[in-house]
């Protein structure tokens, strides 16, 4: 995915212009209020309905699929579960099967042992405290063996429809980079996107960072050139280029 982005010229009119005048506006290490509308409405022109790329069709598919993803990729987890979901699919079913059973399922998978460990642990614990439903709660969700906060939110936002932020290492790196919400942990910057996100961005924009920070504001070589907000950031090592204009 790529996003194109670029900034504005303006031609000289009448007088020389004063030092004053041509003077670079100082610009704080947060975006403001003005810049953040601005930077998501781009994201959201460039992507007006954003999702996960984790393959899921219920809440509980969604649940083990982020429970698999840490350390791992979208894709190998997608390619685990397109063998695993037609199997296996609820809690009753992945308990049937056992840590043993559902190993060579995600064995493909980084961390596989534990993740399989923890997989039929919270799924015999939906089925022991919740009926065998997920539940639409933090406290719940972050109760079950191997959900943390981050995967918490993810299910909350993506299964639920309610407006949290996951952060993860994209997320984190964008928002620290760009100004967005500078935050020394995952905490900090959750809690700052909370504050400075326009409520009526919230809903997706765990997506629109998470897709920006994977595919265009990259962690090695930030793909600068073509980033629809490049003219808005604050990062100071941006990859050197032309930007190509925003069509009008």
């Amino acid at each position: 995915m790529s996003a194109r982005g670029g900034t504005a010229t303006s031609k000289p009119t009448g007088k020389p212009a004063t030092k004053t005048a041509t003077k670079p506006e100082k610009r704080g290490a947060r975006l403001s209020p003005p810049e953040i509308e601005e930077m998501f409405s781009r994201l959201q022109s460039l992507n007006p309905h954003p999702t996960t790329e984790l393959e899921y069709s219920t809440p509980y598919e969604l649940l083990v699929a982020v429970a698999l993803s840490a350390q791992a990729t979208d894709v190998g987890v997608n390619k685990a579960t397109r063998k695993l979901f037609p199997i296996a699919n609820t809690p009753r079913q992945i308990a049937a099967l056992g840590v043993d059973g559902l190993k060579p399922y995600i064995a493909t998978i980084g961390l596989f042992n534990t993740k399989a460990a923890n997989v039929v642990a919270l799924s015999q614990q939906l089925i022991d405290l919740h009926g065998g439903e997920v539940p639409r709660d933090r406290a719940a969700l972050e109760a079950l063996p191997g959900v943390g906060r981050k995967t918490a939110n993810v299910v909350l936002n993506t299964a639920f429809g309610e407006p949290t932020i996951a952060v993860d290492t994209h997320i984190f790196r964008v928002s620290n980079r760009t100004g967005l919400a500078p935050g020394k942990d995952v905490v900090a910057v959750e809690q700052g996107l909370l504050k400075v996100v326009p409520q009526r961005y919230l809903q997706d924009a765990h997506h629109w960072l998470i897709l920006h920070g994977r595919y265009v504001c990259k962690a090695r070589k930030p793909d600068c050139p073509h980033c629809v907000i490049r003219d808005l950031c604050r990062f100071q090592d941006k990859t050197p280029g032309d930007p190509e204009p925003v069509a009008a």
